[in-house]
């Protein structure tokens, strides 16, 4: 049996991952590399974000792109909260998923009034009443329809997993006001779901 040569230092030790704000900082400066790394660690986190936000994988991979060419042209205006790109991301990604949503509910509105000028589909019917027994479609549409200050807490919090600090930092309020948002507005989702 051959004997294996020791090195000495056993194994190398693993680099030190840099922080969130310092690949932020030297992506600001055109470090594309930096981004790339940004954008390695959040993307699956702001795909899910989006994705619990608007019910939909295409929108949440739409969300997902727009956020990131977002966060590529603004880095240089933006400081990260504690040192972490995900609450900005977050706050990005769900503008933009509001933003997709007005547009998809136009387009639903704009089909609605066209197919009542055309012969009743039932095929159309069906389409609708799938899409609307998601119950993740109904959770958005419910958190949707919370007061603003809520709706945003709910957003970043309860379907962004964002906690309590970290979104109290992105809204620029108290922590204890994100929390007396958050109890709110469950009661309210949990009246406006028994309801629906």
């Amino acid at each position: 049996m051959a004997a294996v040569p020791d090195s000495g230092g056993g194994s190398q030790p693993e680099p030190i991952s840099e922080h969130d704000g310092e690949l932020w900082r030297r992506a600001a400066h055109g470090d594309e590399g930096a981004f790339t790394e940004l954008f390695h660690r959040h993307a699956e986190a702001v795909w899910n974000h989006a994705y619990r936000l608007s019910g939909s994988w295409a929108t949440a991979e739409d969300v997902t792109s727009s956020t990131f060419v977002t966060a590529w042209r603004k880095c240089a205006d933006v400081t990260l909260v504690n040192d972490s790109a995900r609450p900005w991301l977050y706050a990005v990604a769900a503008n933009l998923a509001r933003t997709h949503g007005r547009g998809e509910r136009r387009l639903l509105r704009l089909r609605r009034v066209l197919r009542a000028e055309v012969a009743h589909d039932h095929a159309d019917d069906v389409t609708d009443r799938l899409a609307d027994a998601s119950k993740l479609r109904r959770v958005v549409e419910a958190v949707g329809t919370l007061p603003k200050s809520q709706r945003r807490a709910a957003e970043l919090c309860l379907l962004g997993d964002l906690s309590f600090a970290e979104a109290a930092a992105v809204l620029g309020i108290a922590e204890v006001t994100v929390r007396s948002q958050i109890s709110r507005a469950r009661a309210r989702l949990r009246t406006t779901l028994e309801q629906s």
